[in-house]
């Protein structure tokens, strides 16, 4: 009987840890249901534990049309992850002697303008090198970032640039320029083009084989899945893009199972001379000695009391995270096909599976009913920064404010979080006048309510005519309809323009006009701004 009992506490040993193994896949499982149908596009998952899966699974298809699903050999476009592969290839490339962290990126690319101070790799690495984006300005020139361009246009695009989103060092503002002009470094430092770098330096010595930088829209992606929004009654509509090939700030295809080999090189440290890991993951330093959360191609953070790296990507309908705490050498995978599909939530959820006996508590969400605070509708409004020009608005939906389409999580009477991101605090007065919006500490938004405009259709005649940059190579048409100021811009649909201040008017898709008057008080011109391109200047036309 006691050889019996004994077997019986050994099976028990051995059947308990299976059992909660168990329970955790179920649960995960649960988290993705909506996504695992055989009409649906989905996600594909890798939960990671001391170098091993712990968990890996396909939910929802890769191709509806084709009837394929998804599998962690699944190939996707994985958006902004990219950077950290390239920011892998510049630190290797340092390593063998081909340049330096801190070398002037026009060493590399004299084409660029000289804005009057040095503009180091390392701050493009970091994002504080105040280089406008891109993809914005290409947006904002009337030409489709999805179809193709070659490096060469690009260059001459952002070589056209008069002026910086801030002096280099000041301020870390987000441009996808930094990393692609990082691959175009990495192209004339090295003699060979970023994928063939990254191939020879990171893919082959990690046997990384569905892996790779897609710089040719000619190329044959055994495994690529295709991606989706959604559409109306169920149904869903495709957005991908076969001609998409700029690589550096995206550009990388590959797979759960290959993200995998990549997670495990950070605690290997394998590649190199053993300097990348360490430069990877080391933050960035202002100017002014403020350190910030942006690492090189990795965000460094917390997530419920534990640190965390990791970077998330999107393009067309495709929607990608790896999020990875370091310490405990747990990770989290997740690629999708969908537009819809919030993967650093999903990411979250996994891991609060996972991670329940590490992470601190959920700080309870609090909200305005029962709780003695403010109703939302107090703090509903357009606030506009005047320094940096442009407009949030907020609205009150119920006990919720919601603000980018998003409802925003209530920490306090008059604070709020954005996405997670940064904290949004509401000046605490009778009538709210006031909204910040701090990230790593650094204030990225202080704007003050304003209340609607209502100018006469003499007053929006005076901003009617013809305005022409040569920045982004673009002629905008302004004109009076139906009492409102519209804008035009190539074939683009006509753009409603609303007044928020004097000489100023901001869309609903995030651009911001600023009139300027010459000295007979009439309309001379315009600047342009938004969140990541600040002051392109037009000239109006006689």
């Amino acid at each position: 009987m006691r050889f019996i009992g004994l077997g019986l506490i050994v099976l028990g040993f051995f059947l308990v840890p299976a059992r909660a193994a168990e329970d955790s896949k179920e649960k995960v499982d649960k988290i993705f249901a909506e996504y695992d149908k055989a009409d649906s596009p989905g996600c594909a998952l890798g939960v990671i534990r001391d170098g091993k899966f712990v968990y890996r699974k396909g939910y929802g298809m890769g191709s509806l049309e084709l009837g394929v699903p998804l599998s962690p050999e699944s190939v996707f476009y994985m958006g902004s992850v990219a950077k950290q592969f390239t920011a892998a290839s510049v630190v290797l490339a340092a390593e063998q002697g081909f340049l330096s962290l801190d070398d002037n990126v026009r060493k590399y690319i004299p084409e660029l303008p000289d804005y009057g101070h040095p503009i180091t790799l390392r701050q493009m690495l970091h994002h504080t090198s105040g280089i406008r984006d891109f993809l914005t300005l290409l947006g904002l020139s009337g030409r489709d970032p999805a179809t193709i361009h070659s490096e060469a246009e690009l260059v001459d695009l952002i070589a056209r640039q008069k002026n910086l989103n801030n002096s280099p060092g000041d301020e870390w503002r987000y441009s996808n320029t930094n990393y692609f002009l990082l691959g175009v470094v990495v192209k004339r430092a090295t003699k060979k083009s970023l994928s063939e770098f990254a191939t020879e330096n990171i893919f082959k010595p990690l046997r990384m084989e569905h892996t790779r930088f897609y710089d040719d829209h000619t190329l044959v992606v055994p495994g690529r899945v295709a991606a989706y929004d959604p559409g109306r009654d169920g149904k869903f509509l495709v957005d991908w893009s076969t001609q998409y090939d700029l690589v550096g700030g995206g550009g990388l295809m590959s797979t759960v199972d290959d993200m995998f080999l990549w997670d495990r090189n950070f605690y290997e440290n394998k590649l190199g001379k053993g300097t990348l890991v360490t430069e990877l993951q080391t933050r960035g330093v202002l100017n002014n000695g403020k350190q910030i959360s942006y690492a090189l191609g990795l965000g460094m953070g917390t997530y419920r009391g534990l640190p965390t790296a990791e970077h998330d990507g999107a393009l067309d309908g495709y929607r990608t995270v790896i999020l990875r705490f370091p310490e405990q050498r747990f990770s989290v995978v997740c690629l999708c096909n969908l537009s819809s599909a919030n993967t650093r939530s999903l990411a979250h959820k996994v891991s609060d599976i996972y991670m329940k006996n590490s992470l601190l508590p959920v700080t309870s969400e609090a909200n305005s009913s029962g709780s003695g605070y403010p109703n939302p509708s107090k703090f509903a409004g357009t606030y506009l920064d005047p320094r940096k020009h442009f407009a949030y608005t907020f609205s009150a939906s119920g006990d919720d404010l919601l603000a980018w389409g998003a409802k925003l999580q209530r920490i306090g009477p008059n604070q709020f979080k954005d996405l997670g991101i940064g904290t949004i605090t509401f000046e605490n007065s009778s009538e709210a006048r006031k909204a910040t919006l701090v990230i790593d500490g650094e204030v990225f938004f202080a704007g003050s309510r304003v209340d609607v405009m209502h100018l006469s259709d003499a007053d929006l005649a005076a901003y009617a005519g013809r305005y022409r940059s040569t920045e982004i190579d673009a002629t905008y048409i302004l004109s009076l309809e139906n009492g409102a100021l519209m804008l035009r811009s190539n074939w683009d649909p006509p753009l409603k323009l609303n007044p928020v201040a004097p000489d100023e008017f901001e869309s609903n898709v995030g651009i911001s006009l600023v009139f300027d008057r010459g000295a007979n008080g009439g309309v001379r011109g315009l600047r342009l701004f938004t969140e990541n391109v600040h002051d392109i200047s037009f000239e109006k036309l006689n």
